[in-house]
């Protein structure tokens, strides 16, 4: 992977990161600020982007080969939509079980 592919993997991960994100009520990562609050967008975006290539690639065979590029973020943000909901609530309930 070059540079641009790399720049272009990290854009394409924080922008569906961050509209996953907003799209979630009550994230259980609303509380993040400063670079917390970016890295985790990046990285939330990053797997909502390869969750996204495997089913609309993978299952439905539906795209291309590029598992980062910009054609594809119909299917990134939907991925990232799943990440952040799911990683909302296993978090959630993880800091519910801890107060008990």
């Amino acid at each position: 992977m070059d540079i641009g592919s790399l720049i272009a993997a990290l854009a394409l991960g924080f922008v569906c990161g961050a509209i996953a994100r907003a799209l979630i009520p009550n994230d259980a990562f609303k509380d993040m600020s400063g670079w917390k609050s970016w890295a985790t967008s990046t990285a939330l975006g990053l797997l909502g982007a390869l969750l996204g290539y495997w089913i609309f690639t993978g299952l439905l065979g539906i795209g291309d080969e590029d598992k980062f590029d910009w054609g594809g973020l119909i299917g990134a943000l939907i991925g990232s939509i799943i990440v952040v909901a799911i990683g909302s609530a296993v978090l959630k309930r993880m800091g519910s079980a801890r107060r008990v």
